[in-house]
Protein backbone atom coordinates (compact mmCIF):
# COMPACT_ATOMS: atom_id res chain seq x y z
CA UNK A 1 0.00 0.00 0.00
CA UNK A 2 1.64 3.22 -1.19
CA UNK A 3 0.50 6.81 -1.40
CA UNK A 4 3.67 7.96 -3.14
CA UNK A 5 5.66 6.18 -5.81
CA UNK A 6 8.46 4.17 -4.20
CA UNK A 7 10.86 5.49 -6.84
CA UNK A 8 9.79 9.14 -6.65
CA UNK A 9 12.56 11.70 -6.50
CA UNK A 10 11.27 14.74 -4.61
CA UNK A 11 14.20 16.97 -3.69
CA UNK A 12 13.54 17.34 0.04
CA UNK A 13 17.18 18.17 0.74
CA UNK A 14 16.93 21.11 -1.66
CA UNK A 15 14.66 22.79 0.90
CA UNK A 16 16.99 22.18 3.82
CA UNK A 17 18.02 25.79 4.41
CA UNK A 18 14.40 26.88 4.64
CA UNK A 19 13.08 23.90 6.64
CA UNK A 20 15.93 23.78 9.15
CA UNK A 21 15.85 27.58 9.49
CA UNK A 22 12.12 27.45 10.16
CA UNK A 23 12.66 24.61 12.66
CA UNK A 24 15.31 26.60 14.53
CA UNK A 25 13.07 29.68 14.59
CA UNK A 26 10.16 27.64 15.99
CA UNK A 27 12.40 26.06 18.64
CA UNK A 28 13.59 29.50 19.77
CA UNK A 29 9.99 30.76 19.83
CA UNK A 30 8.96 27.72 21.90
CA UNK A 31 11.76 28.32 24.41
CA UNK A 32 10.69 31.96 24.76
CA UNK A 33 7.04 30.96 25.21
CA UNK A 34 7.87 28.38 27.87
CA UNK A 35 10.16 30.84 29.69
CA UNK A 36 7.76 33.80 29.52
CA UNK A 37 4.28 32.25 29.69
CA UNK A 38 5.10 28.94 31.37
CA UNK A 39 2.65 26.05 31.60
CA UNK A 40 -0.86 25.92 32.92
CA UNK A 41 -0.07 23.12 35.37
CA UNK A 42 -2.90 20.87 36.50
CA UNK A 43 -3.57 19.68 40.03
CA UNK A 44 -1.16 16.78 39.53
CA UNK A 45 1.73 19.27 39.58
CA UNK A 46 0.43 22.22 41.60
CA UNK A 47 -1.51 20.31 44.24
CA UNK A 48 -5.20 20.67 44.97
CA UNK A 49 -8.51 18.87 45.31
CA UNK A 50 -10.48 17.04 42.64
CA UNK A 51 -14.07 16.00 43.35
CA UNK A 52 -16.19 13.93 40.96
CA UNK A 53 -19.91 14.56 41.28
CA UNK A 54 -22.81 12.63 39.75
CA UNK A 55 -26.47 13.53 39.25
CA UNK A 56 -29.53 11.42 38.51
CA UNK A 57 -30.27 13.49 35.40
CA UNK A 58 -28.29 15.76 33.07
CA UNK A 59 -26.91 18.93 34.61
CA UNK A 60 -25.62 22.18 33.16
CA UNK A 61 -22.02 23.11 33.92
CA UNK A 62 -23.01 26.76 34.26
CA UNK A 63 -25.55 25.92 36.98
CA UNK A 64 -22.99 23.95 38.99
CA UNK A 65 -20.40 26.72 38.59
CA UNK A 66 -22.91 29.30 39.81
CA UNK A 67 -23.77 27.17 42.85
CA UNK A 68 -20.08 26.98 43.73
CA UNK A 69 -19.62 30.73 43.30
CA UNK A 70 -22.56 31.31 45.63
CA UNK A 71 -20.71 29.16 48.21
CA UNK A 72 -17.55 31.32 47.69
CA UNK A 73 -15.66 28.71 45.64
CA UNK A 74 -14.76 31.29 43.01
CA UNK A 75 -11.62 29.42 41.83
CA UNK A 76 -13.42 26.17 41.09
CA UNK A 77 -12.95 24.62 37.64
CA UNK A 78 -15.89 22.49 36.46
CA UNK A 79 -15.60 20.07 33.54
CA UNK A 80 -17.99 17.34 32.32
CA UNK A 81 -16.90 13.75 32.98
CA UNK A 82 -18.58 10.49 31.96
CA UNK A 83 -21.56 11.95 30.13
CA UNK A 84 -24.11 14.64 30.87
CA UNK A 85 -24.73 13.42 34.44
CA UNK A 86 -21.17 13.63 35.75
CA UNK A 87 -18.84 16.51 36.57
CA UNK A 88 -15.34 16.99 37.89
CA UNK A 89 -14.67 19.95 40.18
CA UNK A 90 -11.08 21.09 40.68
CA UNK A 91 -9.88 23.47 43.37
CA UNK A 92 -6.36 24.85 43.92
CA UNK A 93 -4.31 23.88 46.95
CA UNK A 94 -4.88 27.33 48.48
CA UNK A 95 -8.57 26.59 49.06
CA UNK A 96 -7.74 23.36 50.89
CA UNK A 97 -5.07 25.07 53.01
CA UNK A 98 -7.58 27.72 54.11
CA UNK A 99 -10.08 25.08 55.26
CA UNK A 100 -8.45 24.69 58.65
CA UNK A 101 -4.85 25.23 59.68
CA UNK A 102 -5.06 22.85 62.63
CA UNK A 103 -6.42 19.90 60.63
CA UNK A 104 -4.37 17.28 58.73
CA UNK A 105 -4.28 17.69 54.96
CA UNK A 106 -6.70 14.82 54.29
CA UNK A 107 -9.16 16.16 56.85
CA UNK A 108 -9.02 19.60 55.24
CA UNK A 109 -9.70 18.00 51.86
CA UNK A 110 -12.67 16.09 53.30
CA UNK A 111 -14.02 19.28 54.83
CA UNK A 112 -13.86 21.12 51.50
CA UNK A 113 -15.50 18.13 49.76
CA UNK A 114 -18.38 18.24 52.24
CA UNK A 115 -18.78 21.98 51.74
CA UNK A 116 -18.88 21.49 47.97
CA UNK A 117 -21.51 18.75 48.29
CA UNK A 118 -23.62 20.93 50.57
CA UNK A 119 -23.45 23.81 48.08
CA UNK A 120 -24.46 21.54 45.19
CA UNK A 121 -27.31 19.92 47.15
CA UNK A 122 -28.70 23.35 47.91
CA UNK A 123 -29.14 23.75 44.16
CA UNK A 124 -29.84 20.12 43.17
CA UNK A 125 -30.65 17.61 45.98
CA UNK A 126 -29.71 14.64 43.75
CA UNK A 127 -26.00 15.54 43.75
CA UNK A 128 -23.65 12.85 45.09
CA UNK A 129 -19.87 12.65 45.41
CA UNK A 130 -18.43 9.67 43.54
CA UNK A 131 -14.72 10.23 44.16
CA UNK A 132 -12.32 12.60 45.86
CA UNK A 133 -8.58 12.91 45.21
CA UNK A 134 -6.14 15.26 46.86
CA UNK A 135 -2.54 16.09 45.90
CA UNK A 136 -0.35 18.11 48.23
CA UNK A 137 1.81 20.94 46.91
CA UNK A 138 5.06 19.13 47.75
CA UNK A 139 3.90 15.91 46.08
CA UNK A 140 2.88 17.86 42.99
CA UNK A 141 6.29 19.53 42.75
CA UNK A 142 8.03 16.16 43.11
CA UNK A 143 5.85 14.66 40.36
CA UNK A 144 6.70 17.57 38.06
CA UNK A 145 10.44 17.30 38.68
CA UNK A 146 10.42 13.51 38.31
CA UNK A 147 8.55 13.85 35.03
CA UNK A 148 11.13 16.21 33.57
CA UNK A 149 13.96 13.93 34.73
CA UNK A 150 12.22 10.96 33.08
CA UNK A 151 11.96 12.90 29.81
CA UNK A 152 15.69 13.73 29.88
CA UNK A 153 16.63 10.10 30.56
CA UNK A 154 14.40 8.89 27.72
CA UNK A 155 16.09 11.23 25.24
CA UNK A 156 19.59 10.28 26.47
CA UNK A 157 18.70 6.57 26.28
CA UNK A 158 17.47 6.95 22.71
CA UNK A 159 20.66 8.76 21.75
CA UNK A 160 22.76 5.96 23.25
CA UNK A 161 20.74 3.33 21.40
CA UNK A 162 21.21 5.08 18.06
CA UNK A 163 24.91 5.62 18.76
CA UNK A 164 25.29 1.84 19.20
CA UNK A 165 23.02 0.79 16.35
CA UNK A 166 24.14 3.35 13.75
CA UNK A 167 26.89 5.94 14.14
CA UNK A 168 27.66 9.04 16.15
CA UNK A 169 26.26 11.34 13.46
CA UNK A 170 22.92 9.52 13.45
CA UNK A 171 22.69 9.82 17.23
CA UNK A 172 23.38 13.55 17.12
CA UNK A 173 20.83 14.08 14.34
CA UNK A 174 18.22 12.07 16.26
CA UNK A 175 18.90 13.97 19.48
CA UNK A 176 18.57 17.32 17.71
CA UNK A 177 15.26 16.37 16.11
CA UNK A 178 13.91 14.86 19.34
CA UNK A 179 14.68 18.09 21.20
CA UNK A 180 13.02 19.96 18.32
CA UNK A 181 9.87 17.81 18.53
CA UNK A 182 9.55 18.03 22.32
CA UNK A 183 10.17 21.78 22.48
CA UNK A 184 7.64 22.50 19.73
CA UNK A 185 5.02 20.38 21.47
CA UNK A 186 5.68 22.11 24.79
CA UNK A 187 5.72 25.50 23.07
CA UNK A 188 2.21 24.90 21.70
CA UNK A 189 1.01 24.08 25.23
CA UNK A 190 2.61 27.24 26.57
CA UNK A 191 0.99 29.27 23.77
CA UNK A 192 -2.52 27.83 24.14
CA UNK A 193 -2.38 27.55 27.95
CA UNK A 194 -3.95 24.11 27.87
CA UNK A 195 -3.78 22.26 31.17
CA UNK A 196 -0.50 20.41 31.62
CA UNK A 197 -0.88 17.38 33.90
CA UNK A 198 0.54 13.87 34.31
CA UNK A 199 -1.51 12.59 31.37
CA UNK A 200 -0.02 15.23 29.08
CA UNK A 201 3.49 14.50 30.37
CA UNK A 202 2.97 10.79 29.64
CA UNK A 203 1.86 11.64 26.11
CA UNK A 204 4.97 13.82 25.60
CA UNK A 205 7.09 10.77 26.45
CA UNK A 206 4.99 8.75 24.00
CA UNK A 207 5.65 11.42 21.36
CA UNK A 208 9.39 10.95 21.89
CA UNK A 209 9.08 7.22 21.25
CA UNK A 210 6.79 7.65 18.25
CA UNK A 211 9.00 10.29 16.69
CA UNK A 212 12.21 8.28 17.04
CA UNK A 213 10.51 5.29 15.40
CA UNK A 214 9.96 7.35 12.25
CA UNK A 215 13.58 8.44 12.21
CA UNK A 216 14.93 4.90 12.72
CA UNK A 217 13.01 3.76 9.62
CA UNK A 218 14.59 6.53 7.53
CA UNK A 219 18.03 5.94 9.05
CA UNK A 220 17.80 2.23 8.27
CA UNK A 221 17.08 3.03 4.65
CA UNK A 222 19.99 5.52 4.58
CA UNK A 223 22.36 2.82 5.80
CA UNK A 224 20.96 0.29 3.33
CA UNK A 225 21.27 2.62 0.33
CA UNK A 226 24.74 3.82 1.30
CA UNK A 227 25.98 0.23 1.35
CA UNK A 228 24.23 -0.67 -1.90
CA UNK A 229 25.19 2.41 -3.93
CA UNK A 230 28.48 2.92 -5.75
CA UNK A 231 28.69 6.50 -6.95
CA UNK A 232 25.70 8.23 -5.36
CA UNK A 233 26.43 11.36 -3.34
CA UNK A 234 25.27 11.62 0.29
CA UNK A 235 22.58 14.12 -0.73
CA UNK A 236 21.22 11.71 -3.36
CA UNK A 237 21.19 8.81 -0.88
CA UNK A 238 19.38 10.86 1.76
CA UNK A 239 16.80 12.07 -0.76
CA UNK A 240 16.19 8.52 -1.98
CA UNK A 241 15.84 7.31 1.60
CA UNK A 242 13.17 9.89 2.41
CA UNK A 243 11.30 9.23 -0.84
CA UNK A 244 11.33 5.45 -0.47
CA UNK A 245 9.96 5.60 3.09
CA UNK A 246 7.57 8.50 2.51
CA UNK A 247 4.44 6.35 2.01
CA UNK A 248 5.17 4.36 5.15
CA UNK A 249 5.75 7.56 7.15
CA UNK A 250 2.55 9.25 5.95
CA UNK A 251 0.35 6.15 6.31
CA UNK A 252 1.60 5.41 9.83
CA UNK A 253 1.10 9.02 10.91
CA UNK A 254 -2.33 9.21 9.27
CA UNK A 255 -3.75 6.13 10.95
CA UNK A 256 -2.20 6.96 14.32
CA UNK A 257 -3.69 10.44 13.99
CA UNK A 258 -7.12 8.96 13.21
CA UNK A 259 -6.87 6.83 16.35
CA UNK A 260 -5.96 9.83 18.49
CA UNK A 261 -8.76 11.89 16.94
CA UNK A 262 -11.24 9.15 17.82
CA UNK A 263 -9.87 9.09 21.35
CA UNK A 264 -10.29 12.87 21.59
CA UNK A 265 -13.87 13.00 20.30
CA UNK A 266 -15.17 9.78 21.86
CA UNK A 267 -12.93 9.11 24.86
CA UNK A 268 -14.19 12.00 26.96
CA UNK A 269 -12.47 14.91 28.72
CA UNK A 270 -10.23 12.69 30.84
CA UNK A 271 -8.14 11.68 27.80
CA UNK A 272 -8.36 14.98 25.91
CA UNK A 273 -4.91 16.06 27.07
CA UNK A 274 -3.28 12.80 26.00
CA UNK A 275 -5.01 12.75 22.60
CA UNK A 276 -4.32 16.37 21.66
CA UNK A 277 -0.66 16.08 22.71
CA UNK A 278 -0.23 12.97 20.59
CA UNK A 279 -1.88 14.67 17.61
CA UNK A 280 0.50 17.62 17.92
CA UNK A 281 3.49 15.30 18.35
CA UNK A 282 2.52 13.15 15.36
CA UNK A 283 2.41 16.17 13.05
CA UNK A 284 5.63 17.68 14.41
CA UNK A 285 7.47 14.32 14.47
CA UNK A 286 6.44 13.42 10.93
CA UNK A 287 7.58 16.75 9.52
CA UNK A 288 10.88 16.61 11.38
CA UNK A 289 11.55 13.08 10.09
CA UNK A 290 11.17 14.34 6.53
CA UNK A 291 12.57 17.86 6.66
CA UNK A 292 14.91 18.11 9.68
CA UNK A 293 16.68 14.82 10.46
CA UNK A 294 18.25 14.15 7.05
CA UNK A 295 19.53 17.73 6.49
CA UNK A 296 21.26 17.54 9.86
CA UNK A 297 22.84 14.22 8.83
CA UNK A 298 24.06 15.83 5.61
CA UNK A 299 25.57 18.81 7.44
CA UNK A 300 27.28 16.47 9.89
CA UNK A 301 29.08 14.92 6.92
CA UNK A 302 27.61 11.41 6.86
CA UNK A 303 29.16 9.27 4.14
CA UNK A 304 29.43 5.70 2.89
CA UNK A 305 32.80 5.36 4.61
CA UNK A 306 31.12 5.80 8.01
CA UNK A 307 28.88 2.79 7.38
CA UNK A 308 31.35 0.48 5.65
CA UNK A 309 34.13 -0.85 7.91
CA UNK A 310 37.49 -1.04 6.19
CA UNK A 311 38.20 -4.68 7.10
CA UNK A 312 36.14 -7.69 8.03
CA UNK A 313 38.07 -7.98 11.28
CA UNK A 314 36.90 -4.57 12.38
CA UNK A 315 34.94 -5.04 15.66
CA UNK A 316 32.62 -2.26 14.49
CA UNK A 317 31.22 -4.66 11.90
CA UNK A 318 30.62 -7.42 14.41
CA UNK A 319 28.53 -5.32 16.78
CA UNK A 320 26.13 -4.05 14.11
CA UNK A 321 22.77 -5.80 13.72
Amino acid sequence: MEIFNHNSNINFLGLRKFTVGLGVALVIASIVLVAVRGFNYGLDFTGGLSVQVAYNSPVEVSDVRQALVNAHFDDAVVVPVGGANGLQIKLPIRVVDEAGANLPADKRADKVRDEILAALKASRPDATVKDRSFVGAQVGEELRNDGYIAMIFVIIGIMGYLWIRFERRFAIAALATEVHDVLLTLGIFALTRREFDLTVLASVLAVVGYSINDKVVVFDRVRELFRASRNATPEEVLNRSINSTLSRTIITSLFTGITMAALYFIGGPVVHGFAITMLIGIVVGTLSSIFIASPILLWLGVSKKDLMPVTKDNPELLRRP
